[in-house]
């Protein structure tokens, strides 16, 4: 396995309490959290060669999760507009096998999914056991949007009685049982929220009208959508500080930096990954005899491995690098 120098790995563990929301304490989102934090303990370069090394382990991480066939890891990502998911999805998990990991964008809900509870369609989008999903929104969209637009709550399908004041505190408990009956169903959830500063949202705005690969990018709700910027700041501080849980805590991760942030995010992601002991599966007495006839067997046919390929294995078996077939 890649190595990373003792003293970035201790910066970085150091980093993952900076940006951890702790469970039961009442944090302020513009006092406490700057979106433009890099903390000047690592220059660009070592990032990108520190992310390099991040991205494999967390490959190996992937196969021994999907090996083991008992835990799944779900990735809950919400940022305000120009913060950077799409991004972050695409680099930090750029090594990992993509037979192993789903991501679901959850948009505006159709009609049919106004017609079941909030919950309904990312009940049905969560991975199985030794999968990675990645929702890109969320359910937390219903405490965010939701609350800063009174209006998208007055035409949902809810008797008039449930759309009270007391909605919102609902929905946070509503939100931490589901995510404990994940945990405690071994579906393991981390959360992220890409804190993007006002300014640089502005700049990225502006990238995406000035230049044409950008252009596509673009959307004039983005830009209604700025003005409630301070909205969306209160409703998230209220969000954090009421769904940051000792089994799914939120990580509030400084966007105004991209590399920073593919850092911080894939850190996050493999020490979860390591808590969890992942290994290969044991290989019974009778599965070892198994294999040692086919390899004879195999042998009688035609001699041992080509050397290339006999060097090859040997590394693999030493705890090189494994492929991975998807799971029927």
């Amino acid at each position: 396995m890649a190595t990373i120098n003792e003293d970035v790995e201790a910066r970085i563990e150091a980093l993952m309490d900076v940006m951890r929301v702790p469970p039961g304490k009442k944090i302020n989102l513009r006092k406490d959290y700057d979106p433009g934090f890099t903390g000047k303990w690592m220059t660009k370069a070592e990032a990108k060669e520190t992310l390099a090394i991040g991205i494999q382990r967390l490959a190996e991480m992937q196969d021994k999760l999907w090996a083991q066939n008992q835990y799944a890891l779900l990735m809950v990502l919400q940022a305000l507009d120009a913060a950077g998911k799409d991004g972050t999805i695409k680099h930090v998990m750029s090594g990992v096998n993509p037979q192993g990991v789903d991501v679901y964008s959850f948009k505006a809900p159709s009609g049919e999914e106004r017609d079941h509870d909030y919950m309904w369609r990312n009940f049905k989008a969560l991975p199985a056991r030794g999968d990675i999903g990645i929702f890109n929104r969320s359910y937390y969209e219903e405490v965010l949007v939701v609350r800063v637009h009174p209006e998208i709550l007055t035409g949902q399908q809810l008797p008039p009685a449930l759309k009270d004041e007391g909605i919102w505190k609902r929905r946070f408990e509503e939100i931490n049982n589901f995510e404990k009956y994940l945990v405690d169903n071994g579906i393991i959830v981390v959360k992220f929220f890409l804190y993007v500063s006002k300014e640089a949202q502005r700049e990225r705005f502006l990238k995406r009208t000035m230049l044409p690969e950008k252009n596509w990018k673009f959307s004039a709700a983005d830009i209604k959508e700025r003005a409630h910027w301070d909205d969306y700041i209160d409703a998230y501080e209220d969000m954090f500080n009421h769904t940051s849980t000792e089994w799914a805590p939120w990580y509030i991760v400084p966007a105004d930096h991209k590399w920073f942030t593919r850092l911080a995010v894939a850190a996050v992601l493999y020490y979860t990954m390591k808590k969890l002991n992942l290994s290969y599966p044991t290989v019974s007495e009778e599965q070892k005899q198994a294999l040692l006839e086919a390899k004879e067997e195999l042998e009688r046919e035609g001699g041992g491995l080509k050397k290339k390929t006999a060097v090859k294995a040997e590394a693999e078996r030493k705890g090189g690098k494994k492929g991975k077939k998807k799971k029927k």
